[in-house]
């Protein structure tokens, strides 16, 4: 800015000042000329008197001085009337041809007076001639050349430049340091609060209108804020993973969930290609298609999780603006998936056995294969078979209840004491039958709970732990509640310890898997059906609960169940 103007100022002082001076130079030549017209016409006056008075032999006195002199004397030619030069300073009379036909002379023929100015063959210059009649019908003419106000005005050009540069450098100078100080100001203009500025009055509408435009700005801004934060806060609130692709599939933005899902850095991935999330081959294609702008979807195993990854293109027309990935955490649904595959398995294992042997004996008997003292073997076997059938069907139902947490489970507030005391009433014919011992140490405890299900998960405990104890062992049984500040341990304690043969370390994981046993021959011949302990760990988990189980795998072992 500051440059252009003190060009700009340069270049109207240099245009300025050769305007001027060309005005100048054409009033000064028409001034000059109009004066030396001036004294021409006084001059052919005074030597027209003279002729007038002394005739010609004023000319001769006046020739020799007149051919001499380059200054205010004019050049003098005398005409006939018929248009032969008489007399003639610059040249011979004699040489000279008829000047009749010459304007000036026609016209002072003609009316006593004339002139023109043209180019002069005699002389060889731009000439101004002047010419009168006299008395005796003779012309008299007076003529000078322009010679003279070209030579000043070219003198005056000279000094004229040289004023010109004086000047030009003095406007530069002036122009910078004014410019300078036009422009200070404007440097130290607050853009911030553009109002705010003292300044030039000429300037209050554009800082008027720079205001409005800040003001319009920043709302634009707020706003674009506002709305980033609550996108951030919405996606990042996301349990599925998110992550937004650009037309050539950089990635634009990547909520929480999809940086925890993939296992990303919490930063550094924006404007980078989406393939340094992940370089499998599942994913690349799933990026490709919907570059290409078309949707897919895919499962990618990530580490222990089972992720299902959804990809749309964001089109406009034809055009693909992008791409939106939608991350779900399929894991809890596939093991379910293969929970359930396996729960099938087994069961159909498990139930076809009761029912091939009652199928069986069913058909001894109907073929008339049993001897009568054998009937009632027969049929006591059919019948423990049908009720072992029975307890699985049922121990089935109760792990499907609790696998879909159905609505039917309503929790209440309910006492485990007398639950246990009901239970240890329930189990202790079986084991008075095989000689185990039975203490119980216990108080009052209260839970929010399924009461049906409690009792359940408890008798399971207690049932497995005659079962499964030794002929002649003992069972403790313990309800207690937590009293200490630091409720990790549990609020309220319930556990159960035998004298079996317990459970080797290796196992203690994997006897809460439905149908697991670690001596299948022992479980059947107890009439377990493999399902309790999966009961159990399902109704703890019901219960905000955590079930553990301790045993050295040589002796005995003890199940807790730390409700929190």
């Amino acid at each position: 800015m500051r440059r252009r103007i003190l060009l700009f100022a340069s270049a109207l002082a240099g245009f300025s000042i050769l305007l001027t001076a060309l005005l100048i130079y054409f009033a000064v030549y028409w001034d000059y000329s109009e004066l030396m017209k001036r004294d021409i016409v006084l001059e052919s006056e005074y030597i027209r008197a003279a002729l007038e008075l002394s005739g010609t032999r004023y000319l001769d006195s006046l020739a020799p001085a007149a051919r001499r002199a380059a200054g205010p004397f004019s050049r003098i030619t005398l005409i006939a009337a018929d248009g032969r030069v008489l007399f003639e300073t610059s040249a011979g009379a004699e040489s000279m041809e008829n000047h009749l036909s010459r304007r000036e002379v026609e016209d002072a023929v003609r009316t006593g007076a004339g002139e023109e100015t043209r180019f002069s063959e005699t002389v060889g210059k731009r000439t101004y001639y002047y010419a009168v009649r006299l008395g005796d019908g003779s012309v008299l003419r007076l003529a000078k050349t322009t010679d003279s106000i070209f030579i000043s005005l070219i003198r005056l050009i000279i000094i004229t430049v040289i004023i010109a540069v004086f000047i030009f450098g003095l406007a530069a100078i002036i122009s910078s340091i004014v410019t300078a100080m036009l422009v200070a100001p404007i440097n130290r203009l607050n853009l911030d609060t553009p109002e705010s500025n003292i300044s030039y009055e000429e300037l209050t509408p554009l800082l008027s209108r720079m205001k409005k435009q800040n003001d319009m700005i920043e709302a634009q801004l707020l706003e674009q804020r506002k709305k980033h934060l609550e996108f951030a806060a919405i996606t990042d609130n996301m349990r599925e993973g998110l992550i937004v692709l650009d037309g050539e599939a950089q990635v634009i933005s990547c909520n929480k969930s999809a940086r925890t899902l993939f296992g990303i850095q919490p930063r550094g991935i924006e404007n980078q290609n989406a393939l340094v999330i992940r370089r499998d081959e599942a994913f690349r294609l799933l990026v490709e298609k919907a570059a290409s702008g078309a949707s897919s979807e895919t499962t990618i195993a990530s580490g222990e999780r089972h992720l299902r990854v959804f990809a749309n293109p964001v089109l406009d027309g034809e055009t693909v603006l992008g791409a939106v990935l939608v991350i779900l955490d399929v894991t809890e649904q596939e093991d379910r998936e293969r929970l359930r595959r396996e729960f099938s398995a087994n069961v159909s294992h498990e139930l076809k056995t009761p029912l091939m042997a009652i199928s069986g004996y069913a058909e001894i008997m109907a073929e008339g294969l049993v001897k009568p003292e054998d009937t009632r073997h027969f049929a006591r076997n059919i019948y423990d078979e049908a009720r072992r059938l029975i307890t699985m069907v049922g121990d089935i139902i109760t792990l499907s209840h609790l696998d879909e947490k159905t609505e039917s489970l309503l929790m209440e507030k309910t006492d485990l004491l007398p639950l246990v005391k009901n239970i240890l009433e329930r189990v202790s014919g079986a084991a008075s039958e095989r000689g185990l011992s039975v203490t119980f140490d216990g108080e009052a405890a209260a839970v929010s709970g399924v009461p049906g299900i409690l009792e359940e998960m408890i008798y399971n405990l207690l049932d497995n732990a005659v079962k499964y104890n030794r002929e002649g062992g003992a069972i403790r049984v313990s309800l207690k509640k937590n009293n200490s500040p630091a409720l990790a341990e549990g609020r309220i304690v319930f556990s159960v310890s035998d004298t079996g043969p317990g459970i080797p370390p290796a196992e203690q994981e994997r006897i809460f898997e439905r149908f697991y046993r670690i001596d299948k021959s022992r479980g059947k011949s107890a009439g377990g059906t493999g399902l309790g302990l999966s009961i159990v760990k399902h109704a703890a988990a019901l219960h905000n609960a955590k079930v553990e189980v301790q045993s050295d795998g040589k002796s005995g072992s003890c199940f807790t169940v730390r409700f929190l």
